[in-house]
C-alpha cells in the first residue's frame, strides 16, 4: 500500500492543530513558531490541491476556483478580526483589500512576468481577456476605495448606508458580468496562448500572406488557445482524485485562515512593537491569504502559461473587492464603529500609478523582464510607504 504524500497528510494535520490551539489562545513563542510552520505547510498543500482541481476542470475555471475560495477565506478573516478586536480597526477592511490589489496587480503579475520572460524570453498572454479583467479591477477599486474619500454626504472616508449598499450591488454586478464573460461568453480569451502562435503580419508588396485568423493591421499579432489535449501534458486527474483534492483544498484554506487568526495577536503586537502603522496588519493578512495563489501563479509562469498566472492575479484582485465589499456591507449591520473604505492621498497615487502601468503592460499581449521589474518596484514602493508613510 503506497504511503500517503505530505500534501495529503498536511491539511488534516493543520486542521487538528487549529482545533487544539483555537480554544487555548497560545502566547508561547515556541508554540506560535510551530503553528507558523504548520501554516506554511497548509499554504503549500493548498497550492498543490488547487492545481489538481484546476487541471481537472480546465482553464479558466481552475483559476476561478482558487480565487473565489481564497477570497471567501479572506472575508471571513477580516470580519472575524473586526468583530473580535478592540475597535481600532475601522480601516482594516480597506487596508486588507487595498493590499490585496497591490500585491496581486504588482506582486503576482510582476513576479509572473519576470519569471516567464526570464525563462522563455517573452511572457505571452491574451490582451483581450487580460485587458477585460484589468478594466474590471480598476473600476471596482476606484468605485469602492477612492470614491468614499470624495463623497460629501458622510464626513471622512466613509460611505453612507445607501452609498454602501449601492457600492455592494455594483460590485456584485461587475464581478458577475466578468465571471459570465470569462467562463461562458468569451472563455477563449482567458485560455493560455502559445508563443509560436504570435505571427507578425507584414503589410506591403511581396510580404508573406496573412494567416486567415490574423488581424488586418500591420504589427498586430494573432493568438489562438493552446490545445491542451494534444500538447503532451499529463492527462487530467480522475473525478475521484479531483474531489479529494477539492476537499483537502477547503480544509487547507480553512486551516490557513484559522491559524492566521491565531497568529494575528502576535502579528499585531509585533507591528506595534516595531512602531509600524496599523495598516501593516492588513498587508500581512493579505500576504498570508494570497500566498497559495502567488506560488501557483509563479509555477504556471515557469511552465510558460502566463495567461493562467494573470487569470489568478487579476481574478484574485477582482474577487477581493467584488466579494469582500458586499460581505462587509452585510456584516456592518452588526459591526460596531465606523467603516472606513476610502484611500488616503498617498494610497490613491499608488493606485493610479499601478493602473497606468498595468494598462501599458497588458496592451501589447506580451512582456519582457522590464515590465515585471517595474511592477515589482511598485510593490516594493507600496510596502515601504505603508511602513514609512
Amino acid at each position: 500500500m503506497p504511503r500517503p504524500s505530505w500534501t495529503t497528510v498536511t491539511p488534516p494535520l493543520a486542521a487538528v492543530a487549529l482545533a487544539v490551539a483555537w480554544p487555548l489562545h497560545p502566547e508561547n513563542a515556541l508554540v506560535l513558531g510551530l503553528l507558523a510552520l504548520v501554516l506554511v505547510g497548509a499554504v503549500l498543500a493548498a497550492v498543490h490541491h488547487a492545481e489538481v482541481v484546476a487541471h481537472r476542470v480546465g482553464e479558466p475555471y481552475g483559476s476561478l476556483v482558487l480565487a473565489v475560495a481564497v477570497t471567501v477565506i479572506e472575508v471571513g478573516l477580516i470580519v472575524t478580526l473586526m468583530v473580535t478586536s478592540d475597535g481600532s480597526n475601522a480601516g482594516l477592511a480597506r487596508d486588507t483589500v487595498f493590499a490585496a490589489v497591490m500585491i496581486t496587480v504588482n506582486g503576482i503579475v510582476g513576479l509572473s512576468l519576470l519569471v516567464g520572460a526570464l525563462k522563455h524570453h517573452l511572457a505571452v498572454f491574451n490582451p483581450e481577456g487580460t485587458g477585460a479583467a484589468l478594466a474590471t479591477v480598476i473600476a471596482l477599486a476606484v468605485l469602492c476605495l477612492v470614491v468614499p474619500s470624495v463623497t460629501t454626504s458622510e464626513p471622512g472616508p466613509e460611505f453612507t448606508g445607501a452609498q454602501l449598499v449601492f457600492a455592494a450591488v455594483a460590485s456584485l454586478a461587475l464581478y458577475g458580468m466578468f465571471v459570465f464573460t470569462q467562463t461562458i461568453r468569451h472563455r477563449d480569451f482567458f485560455l493560455p496562448v502559445a508563443p509560436q502562435q504570435y505571427v507578425p503580419v507584414v503589410a506591403g508588396p511581396g510580404a508573406p500572406a496573412e494567416h486567415p485568423s490574423a488581424a488586418g493591421e500591420s504589427g498586430s499579432f494573432e493568438h489562438e488557445p493552446v490545445d491542451e489535449d494534444e500538447d503532451g501534458h499529463a492527462d487530467p486527474p480522475t473525478a475521484k482524485a479531483a474531489l479529494t483534492s477539492l476537499a483537502l483544498l477547503v480544509v487547507s484554506l480553512v486551516s490557513v485562515v484559522g491559524l492566521a487568526k491565531i497568529e494575528s495577536p502576535a502579528i499585531e503586537s509585533g507591528v506595534s512593537a516595531l512602531g509600524f502603522p496599523y495598516a501593516v496588519v492588513g498587508v500581512v493578512i493579505a500576504l498570508l491569504v494570497l500566498a497559495p495563489e502567488t506560488i501557483a501563479a509563479v509555477r504556471a509562469a515557469v511552465r510558460n502559461r502566463v495567461q493562467v498566472s494573470l487569470n489568478l492575479a487579476l481574478g484574485s484582485a477582482m474577487a477581493s473587492i467584488g466579494l469582500t465589499i458586499p460581505a462587509i456591507a452585510v456584516a456592518s449591520i452588526w459591526l460596531d464603529g465606523p467603516l472606513e473604505l476610502g484611500l488616503n492621498q498617498l494610497q490613491t497615487v499608488l493606485l493610479v500609478l499601478t493602473a497606468a502601468v498595468a494598462i501599458l503592460t497588458v496592451v501589447p499581449g506580451r512582456a519582457k523582464t522590464l515590465q515585471g521589474g517595474v511592477h515589482l518596484v511598485l510593490l516594493a514602493s507600496f510596502l515601504f510607504l505603508t511602513i514609512a508613510p
